[in-house]
């Protein structure tokens, strides 16, 4: 089903909700949950830990179904089209960073990087075609070595440029810098807002980290499944730590 977006929108929720069964208990994790995020949006998700974040970004990127509601993207509602369909429209809009980086440790990060322009059906990747991202993140001469031998830091870029490689206008990220020190988080931020400014990629980010949400443009905070508000930008203050 094709639904006329709002303009500009890339990505959008209507009534959305989601419960889990628990036993004969039935456990909302989100509760008619309606946004909108624009194209070229950098977007973090923030709230307390069972708040209904990391549901959300599953459904925004068709991992899984929705107890009721609608998940547009690019005005085509994913929720009501079957596994595969939903696996055709993420593996050409949709780019995954998570927290533990999920790289295969026996093969090196090109190979790694590799695999998924092979997955998304692209074939093999060109040095040439794919220099710009590579020396972006500053993996030219890492891209030869296994996970294992990398560095927390230059892990999560190769697992950036995996999500990126095949240019998904939208990257999903969940917890980014949640494995990071201080120092590799503030790289790993300044890449995806090199991403959204220069490649205009839609960035929608899950944090606990107030400084990390300080860097996107828009910020949704969540309580109990419920978006409380919508800011246009959120600057970083030390009090604000408690709502992480």
């Amino acid at each position: 089903m094709t639904t006329e977006p709002q303009a500009g929108c890339v990505l959008q929720t209507v009534d959305l909700t989601m419960v889990y069964r628990s036993g004969k208990i039935d456990v909302p994790a989100l509760k008619d949950v309606s946004l909108s995020i624009t194209r070229g949006d950098f977007v973090a998700i923030v709230g307390p830990s069972g708040c209904g974040k990391s549901t959300l970004l599953h459904l925004l990127g068709g991992l899984v179904q929705p107890t009721s509601g609608r998940i547009l993207i690019d005005g085509v509602d994913i929720s009501s089209l079957s596994d595969s369909q939903r696996t055709a429209i993420r593996r050409k809009k949709i780019g995954y960073v998570f927290q533990r980086f999920n790289l295969l440790p026996n093969i090196s990060a090109w190979d790694n990087i590799e695999l998924a322009k092979r997955i998304h059906g692209n074939g093999h990747l060109s040095h040439n075609g794919s220099s710009q991202i590579i020396n972006m993140l500053g993996l030219s001469d890492k891209i030869g070595f296994r996970p294992t031998e990398l560095s927390g830091g230059e892990q999560q870029r190769v697992a950036i440029a995996r999500a990126v490689i095949n240019h998904p206008s939208i990257i999903l990220a969940d917890e980014p810098t949640g494995s990071l020190d201080s120092r590799n988080s503030r790289a790993v931020l300044r890449i995806l807002q090199d991403l959204n400014d220069k490649f205009k990629q839609t960035i929608v980010m899950i944090t606990h980290d107030s400084e990390a949400a300080s860097m996107a443009n828009r910020v949704i905070e969540m309580r109990d499944g419920e978006v409380l508000k919508h800011a246009s930008q959120f600057t970083y203050e030390p009090e604000f730590e408690g709502l992480f």
